[in-house]
């Protein structure tokens, strides 16, 4: 696929950042931008503050906005979550080809260049599929919901990606209108991504890496019940 565009932007949600995240961030996307230079044109950020409530929180925003000039932020009063978060970035990004991700940035530099080059070759959406070492590497609940949500997508969804839940993604905006039509506001909006993609824009699996040091937060029993409500309401909506 022959593409031309000019800009790339990547897309993060983010909720009550610990200190040091802006400096990481910066850190981050920087190397990020450097290692696509040569493979994509304008490389942009957004940033999406999901209501953050802590009195840090302010500082630490406005902390990103002095030691990366160029991000954008976008924020509103009350928390919604990732999807809800994503979807307000996702609309404000004025980009040819969006990239989203999590806040601190948990996969390989060289993952997030393998979705951009899948993009670009590819077009429609580049969906980041983890290999089976990143079960090693998380705690014994998340791995058993991760892998139990695999099995279902193959077996009952019969989805083309086995991977619905890993949260780095790019699309054109082919894909960014699938996106927009998303209506899931916590974590199941990626499976409702691809569902709705499905036979509309082609998805393009592409294997990617957790880098060195990242750590996961841990799932509740609220949330745990919303997304089985969400799951429930996908299933019936096929």
């Amino acid at each position: 696929m022959q593409t031309q565009f000019v800009r790339l932007n990547v897309i993060v949600p983010c909720y009550n950042p610990p200190e040091g995240w802006a400096e990481a961030l910066a850190r981050r996307f920087s190397e990020f931008k450097a290692v696509v230079a040569g493979t994509a044109g304008e490389t942009g950020l957004v940033v999406v503050n999901d209501g953050s409530n802590s009195d840090a929180s302010e500082l630490i925003f406005k902390r990103l906005s002095e030691v990366l000039p160029e991000v954008k932020i976008v924020s509103y009063a009350a928390n919604r979550g990732k999807g809800y978060a994503l979807r307000q970035g996702v609309a404000a990004s004025d980009a040819d080809l969006h990239l989203v991700t999590d806040a601190d940035f948990p996969y390989t530099i060289g993952s997030m260049r393998r979705i951009v080059s899948t993009l670009i070759e590819q077009g429609g959406i580049a969906a980041g599929n983890r290999d089976t070492a990143y079960y090693d590497r998380v705690p014994l609940f998340r791995r058993w919901l991760s892998q139990g949500l695999r099995w279902l997508l193959r077996n009952v969804l019969r989805q083309p990606i086995g991977d619905s839940q890993c949260g780095l993604k790019g699309f054109d905006n082919a894909g960014k209108k699938v996106f927009l039509e998303t209506t899931i506001d916590r974590f199941l909006f990626d499976l409702e991504f691809l569902m709705l993609a499905n036979g509309r824009v082609k998805v393009t699996p592409v294997p990617v890496e957790l880098r060195e040091g990242v750590t996961f937060s841990k799932v509740g029993w609220k949330i745990l019940a919303t997304e089985g409500r969400n799951f429930l309401w996908l299933l019936l909506r096929k």
